[in-house]
């Protein structure tokens, strides 16, 4: 008798939007295998007999996959209910359909809980709505990852497209993505934003537009994960933008109290938009 599997969704950055259903799915697991850009601080939620199992993909390291699989396998063979964490959406460029077929071929019970997708949340978190009335009737999402002459984008197609577009996974091919868009007929002069660290207290925020934008990147030497945003919707940036204003935005807080009550205030923290640190220097018994 083998247990059962959840693929859940953790969400976009901040563990402040991990779902209800996640969260009580984490409460009763016994075993939570997690990624890598998945916030820590969602750990917390984890039943307290919980294994925790980081296995979390850096770029150029596609074989980990396998042993992802693996080892779901052998914690469902034990009768244990596994929750395999991913950030963002699990089923949004995120492996998770190769997970899900692992999971049916070996005749595994699995359930999925959606998560909040970057494509999402990261252009909300910088005050840049994906559609607007009269402006964008439309966004379009594509992963620019291992971008190569055998794994394209179809650019002549993707710079006709109306609405807003939406590139993850792709400053590493940064320069090919604005080059492709101008070279098929994108005017140079359309507003262009990048997003890293998206829904952090670290979270930057560029604008430009796609003459300017590979520029502007190289200047803030940003780096992944980032979304790349353009379309005319990112002229409201600078009018919506509430993140970066929050009362301890830009601030880092070391936390030394007792780890049970260090929490409460880790998240009091967050939630004004500092950046956290635990380092518990004491215990009370």
């Amino acid at each position: 008798m083998s247990g059962k599997v959840y693929i859940v969704g953790g969400g976009c950055g901040s563990y402040e939007l991990l779902t209800l259903k996640a969260k009580e799915v984490l409460d009763i697991c016994d075993c939570v295998i997690y990624d890598r850009l998945v916030d820590n601080s969602i750990l917390q939620f984890c039943n307290e007999k919980a294994e925790l199992v980081y296995l979390g993909k850096e770029h150029g390291n596609p074989e980990l996959q396998d042993t992802i699989h693996k080892t779901i396998l052998k914690y469902a063979l034990q009768n244990k209910t596994v929750v395999r964490l991913k950030g963002g959406d699990p089923l949004v460029f995120g492996r998770g359909g190769e997970e899900l077929d692992f999971l049916y071929d070996n005749n595994i019970k699995f359930e999925i809980v959606p998560g909040i997708s970057s494509s999402i949340a990261s252009c909300e978190y910088a005050g840049i709505p994906l559609t607007y009335r009269n402006i964008s009737r439309s966004f379009h999402v594509f992963t620019a990852h291992a971008m190569s002459e055998y794994n394209h984008l179809d650019f002549a197609t993707i710079s006709k497209l109306e609405g807003t577009l939406i590139f993850l996974m792709g400053i590493a091919n940064l320069e090919k993505i604005v080059n492709g868009l101008m070279e098929n007929g994108k005017s140079k002069s359309s507003q262009a934003s990048i997003v890293e660290n998206a829904c952090r207290p670290n979270q930057r925020v560029i604008v430009g537009t796609l003459e300017n934008i590979v520029s502007l990147s190289k200047e803030n030497k940003i780096k992944s994960p980032a979304t790349i945003i353009v379309g005319d919707v990112v002229q409201f940036q600078n009018k919506f933008s509430w993140y970066d204003k929050m009362p301890l935005s830009g601030k880092s807080v070391l936390i030394t109290r007792d780890k049970k009550r260090a929490n409460i205030l880790y998240n009091r923290l967050i939630s004004l938009g500092a950046q956290c640190h635990s380092l518990p220097m004491i215990d009370i018994e």
